[in-house]
């Protein structure tokens, strides 16, 4: 046994350990699965971000209409998928960093400073951030488009997707997207793929939110499209007093009751207040 612990190499203790405690009837812990479609892509003038608006807490949806969409900087966003509260405070953390960098240097920051320093303390982590990122933004560069993984890995590419939707959204993007799309082009482009992965995944859904950014502007466009608002009933359902019928009645009657208690004499055990 103490070459299996101790020895060189992979470490497969934790393997005896939770066979173990599966035999004596502990239930393991499961992984979490979440839960989000979130995309980006380049066009003419900047950058066109996307994501829709569900958060779920396994089978349960927790928000329909959070939002997933970061602000890093003034020309930056940063598109969050994974544990909510993980891409929630990195993305904040990594914006007041950005912000305290501009001051410190007198210049606007760049895209690729926002991508390394949310890639680096991923890589810290080694994975346990449950944050999967697109980051897109304009800078003196042009406009650049970036996913980051929960490990730390990174890829620049002209159109990206990611989350548990992403397959769907991709698919939009193989089919449609071509260099030098106009603004409006982009934009419906984004909201086709975003609403691929909300009827094509469970754990993605409601609204879809849209972000343009150029190098003059950034504009979010809160709820674009609401493809799931729950409309009117057809019909209502009024019921005239007495139709259930009752199988049972007791009534309780409670006497309600009223004692005074006195306080401690002087020379009793009462709280020296002097």
């Amino acid at each position: 046994m103490t070459d299996i612990y101790r020895g060189a190499g992979f470490d497969f203790s934790n393997v005896i350990r939770n066979n173990h405690l599966e035999s004596k009837g502990v239930r393991l812990p499961k992984a979490t699965s979440t839960g989000t479609t979130i995309v980006g892509c380049l066009f003419k003038d900047g950058i066109v971000l996307g994501a829709d608006t569900r958060a779920t807490e396994g089978p349960i949806v927790a928000d329909k209409n959070c939002e997933k969409i970061h602000y890093i900087s003034e020309s930056i966003r940063c598109c969050g998928a994974g544990t909510a509260a993980d891409t929630e405070f990195t993305t904040a953390l990594i914006s007041s960093n950005i912000e305290m960098h501009a001051l410190s240097t007198g210049r606007k920051p760049r895209v690729v400073t926002a991508m390394t320093m949310l890639k680096q303390m991923l890589f810290r982590y080694q994975g346990q951030i449950g944050a999967a990122l697109v980051l897109g933004g304009v800078d003196a560069t042009g406009p650049q488009l970036f996913t980051v993984h929960p490990h730390g890995s990174t890829d620049k590419l002209p159109y990206v997707t990611m989350g548990s939707g992403s397959l769907a959204a991709m698919a939009v993007f193989e089919s449609s997207w071509r260099k030098d799309l106009e603004r409006q082009e982009a934009i419906d482009l984004v909201a086709a793929a975003i609403s691929a992965g909300i009827f094509n995944d469970l754990g993605s859904g409601s609204n879809v939110d849209v972000c343009v950014i150029t190098k003059d502007k950034t504009d979010m466009l809160r709820n674009y499209l609401m493809p799931n608002e729950r409309g009117l009933k057809e019909r209502t359902y009024t019921f005239r007093r007495g139709t259930t019928a009752i199988k049972k009645e007791t009534i309780r009657k409670f006497e309600v009751t009223d004692e005074l208690v006195q306080g401690a004499s002087a020379s009793g055990d009462a709280m020296d207040t002097s």
